[in-house]
């Protein structure tokens, strides 16, 4: 890991996209934590934002989305750190392209390249291989998404502040809770304890790794507080990878389901489900289904800056989302 120089301690200006959505709930929660920043918070929606900002005179509004960028040219020009987590995920694909590439890259050809200490562009882990390296398939078979978040990647390399550019890539996102947006991941953890019981029951060659918006928060706000001495530079962060094997393992121990047996899903029954079912598959999702390894190298997580991981395991993800485990006797 970089030796990394903490930077000195005045009134530092940040600019933030995506405050309002699971992540950045948690990174704007842990910046507001310390009484050195002053936040410009660009937000279409900002009743999205569930976070008691009223009386902070530190925070300022800017109910605008990224469409809109070039009227905040001037502003954009005063910036010291830029955190860019907004992203349109969906819908018409030259709206997103426009969003996600143009956009962003936009923005940041505003920042000064003077002033500007650094910039945190989240990206996606899904545009990389097992490497850590840019994917061509994730181009060539990616969702409109996954597609603009890989051309965004690519024309980082022209920017005048390239050398200030940190790109994050989160894995699976877990995260959310009453006063913070669940992730779409989140949002859906409860169906798979409802499964467990029959998952259970099968063994699947694939891999992962996944992260709570917490503690991405605060790999975030430390790589903030300690800026690279060495020119543009990437993390992938997530926890040590799991196998689909051992996360249905651990799963199962945390609820108390015993696993009597284990039926292997090969890849030759998957094409077979999908063509006796006639299962409409996207070329993105066909070309996961025959590369399910999604661990890259080098993953980073609190732990790797020595700091405290919020949740190590998938009991700790269970456990912060509500959902009971079997109680062990003492």
């Amino acid at each position: 890991m970089e030796t990394l120089t903490p930077i000195p301690t005045p009134y530092l200006r940040v600019f933030m996209t995506g405050a309002s959505g699971c992540i950045g709930h948690y990174i704007l929660e842990q910046l507001l934590q310390r009484d050195r920043y002053e936040v410009f918070l660009l937000l279409r929606h900002p009743d999205k934002l569930h976070l008691a900002l009223k009386d902070d005179s530190r925070v300022h509004i800017l109910q605008a989305g990224l469409a809109d960028i070039e009227q905040y040219a001037d502003l954009l020009s005063t910036i010291d750190i830029a955190i860019l987590t907004a992203a349109a995920w969906g819908g018409d694909p030259d709206y997103v392209m426009d969003i996600n590439t143009n956009a962003n890259v936009s923005l940041m050809k505003m920042l000064d390249p003077q002033r500007c200490q650094q910039v945190i562009y989240f990206s996606t882990a899904s545009i990389l291989g097992p490497q850590s390296q840019p994917l061509p398939e994730a181009y060539e078979f990616g969702t409109d998404y996954i597609r603009s978040k890989y051309e965004c990647h690519r024309r980082l390399s022209g920017l005048a502040l390239y050398h200030k550019i940190t790109t994050v890539f989160p894995t699976l996102v877990f995260g959310g809770d009453s006063q913070k947006p669940y992730s779409f991941i989140s949002a859906g953890i409860r169906d798979v304890t409802r499964w467990i019981g029959l998952i259970r029951f099968f063994r699947a060659e694939a891999g992962f790794h996944f992260a709570h918006a917490q503690d991405i928060a605060t790999v975030v706000n430390y790589l903030i507080d300690h800026p690279s001495p060495a020119g543009y530079r990437e993390y992938v962060i997530g926890n040590p990878a799991l196998s689909a094997n051992q996360a249905v393992e651990q799963t199962c121990a945390y609820l108390g389901k015993p696993i009597w047996f284990r039926i292997p899903l090969s890849l030759w029954l998957a094409d077979l489900i999908v063509r006796v079912f006639r299962i409409q598959m996207a070329p993105w999702d066909y070309f996961c289904l025959r590369n399910p390894q999604f661990v890259y190298t080098g993953a980073v997580n609190p732990a790797s800056f020595g700091l405290n991981t919020y949740c190590k395991t998938l009991a700790d993800l269970l456990q912060v989302h509500g959902i009971e485990g079997i109680k062990k006797p003492r």
